[in-house]
């Protein structure tokens, strides 16, 4: 590597929340455009085929596929026969099928997690309540960019205040003890 030049993995990341004021429309926009910016970064990703609410019909089929896949991988032997099929379902983001399973149950799943060497670098749950992401600079540019031209407000998400451990981090402490 050449001296003085910083890959992506040693790129500091900025945390980003998605505010909770937004209207609907704006809230699905942002997980979708938050997700298509990250795709490149993400090496492992998982969701679970499940909401709080009703699944829009426009993502039904995008469901249905979700359901296919965990049964595909248990019926392969890659997940047990016995469980929840429909949690931790894992993603294959460079795959375009699967990535667009995941791109349209996002802003209504319980919980979504994608990750880069270990670390989170996208996490969405609550039916599309709460969404961290962890960009780059040119990420961020590139998103905010994203969601400008999708008519989202620039304000839609919000950094993290300095000192403080991100929303998720406190809450899997709390889940522990």
């Amino acid at each position: 590597m050449l001296s003085g030049v910083i890959s992506e993995v040693d790129e500091p990341r900025r945390e980003l929340l998605l505010r909770d004021d937004l209207e609907a429309a704006d809230v699905v926009s942002a997980h979708r455009e938050a997700l298509r910016v990250l795709r490149d970064s993400i090496d492992s990703a998982h969701f679970d085929a499940y909401s709080d609410a009703p699944w829009p019909r426009e993502v039904v089929p995008a469901y249905e596929r979700a359901s296919s896949m965990a049964e595909h991988r248990v019926a392969g032997g890659v997940r047990p026969a016995k469980g929840d099929h429909g949690m931790g379902i894992d993603v294959d983001v460079r795959d375009d099928a699967q990535f667009d399973v995941l791109l349209a149950l996002i802003p209504f799943t319980i919980h979504a997690e994608g990750w880069r060497q270990g670390r989170e670098i996208f996490s969405a749950s609550d039916t599309g309540t709460a969404l961290m992401i962890a960009v780059t600079a040119q990420q961020e540019a590139l998103l905010m960019s994203r969601l400008s031209a999708s008519g989202v407000p620039a304000t839609a998400f919000t950094g993290q205040p300095r000192g403080r451990q991100g929303l998720f981090a406190r809450w899997s402490r709390r889940r522990s003890a």
